[in-house]
C-alpha cells in the first residue's frame, strides 16, 4: 500500500563502530525491524538514513545523517527508529528534538516504545523518562572509562586516548617527561600559592583551561 500524496516515511537507524563489531543491533536488523514495522501499518518507507560509526552522543542535528533527517520531513511525514537510543542519548537533545517535530506535525515512530511517541501521552512520558535513563546510562559508562584510564595511568600502563601531560607514551608504558613534569610541579606550587589559573597559564605559556584539565587529570 501506498503512503498517498502527503506522506513520507522515513527510516533512521545508527551503530557506533564497536557495537557494529559486537552485538546484534547492526544496521540491516535495525532496517528490517523499520520496514516490518512500516508494514504491518499498511505504509512503505521512501528512505532509510543510515548512520554509521557515529557516537549516541553527538546530538542528532549534528550527525551527517541526522541532520538530513531532520531537513528532509515535513508535515504529514513519519520517522521510524528501532529504539530510543539508536537516535538519541541525550535527554534534553531527545525532548527538544520531539517538541520540533510534534509542533512542524511529524509523527516519532520508537517500535521498543509501541509507536507514535508525539501522538500517544503514555508513550511521550516512557519516552521522556527513558530519554533522562539513557542519558545517566552513558554518564556512568563514561566515568567507568575515566576511571579504568585513572588506575592504570596509577600504574604507568598506557590506555589509550590523549597521551597525558607530563609523560610519554612508550609501548604500552607511560615514561615520565621531565620537562613537563618540572612544569606540573611548577603549576601545583603556584595553584597552591593562591595564583589563578590564568595567571598560572601566563607564567607557563598555556590557555588557563588548558591549565585546569591538566590539573584536574593531574
Amino acid at each position: 500500500m501506498t503512503n498517498g500524496a502527503l506522506l513520507k516515511v522515513l527510516g533512521y537507524v545508527r551503530v557506533s563502530t564497536i557495537e557494529q563489531a559486537s552485538n546484534g543491533e547492526s544496521l540491516d536488523t535495525q532496517r528490517r525491524q523499520i520496514i516490518g514495522y512500516a508494514m504491518m501499518k499498511g505504509w512503505e518507507v521512501d528512505a532509510v538514513f543510515v548512520e554509521g560509526g557515529v557516537s549516541g552522543s553527538v546530538p542528532l542535528a549534528d550527525r551527517p545523517e541526522g541532520a538530513k533527517l531532520l531537513a528532509a520531513v515535513g508535515k504529514g511525514d513519519v520517522v521510524i527508529t528501532a529504539k530510543l537510543d539508536r537516535m538519541f542519548r541525550s535527554a534534553s537533545d531527545a525532548l527538544g528534538t520531539l517538541e520540533v517535530l510534534k509542533a512542524d506535525g511529524v509523527g516519532l515512530h520508537m517500535i521498543d516504545l509501541g509507536g507514535d511517541v508525539c501522538g500517544n501521552g503514555i508513550s511521550k512520558l516512557v519516552f521522556t523518562i527513558l530519554s533522562a535513563v539513557a542519558e545517566n546510562e552513558r554518564d556512568r559508562i563514561r566515568e567507568r572509562i575515566r576511571d579504568v584510564k585513572r588506575n592504570l595511568a596509577s600504574q604507568g600502563v598506557y590506555g589509550g586516548g590523549k597521551r597525558p601531560f607530563g609523560f610519554d607514551v612508550v609501548g604500552d608504558k607511560l615514561v615520565p617527561n621531565e620537562a613537563e613534569q618540572e612544569a606540573l610541579k611548577s603549576m601545583r606550587a603556584m595553584r597552591a600559592a593562591g595564583f589563578s589559573l590564568r595567571e598560572i597559564g601566563e607564567t607557563i605559556g598555556k590557555h588557563h583551561e588548558t591549565v585546569k584539565r591538566i590539573l584536574a587529570r593531574a
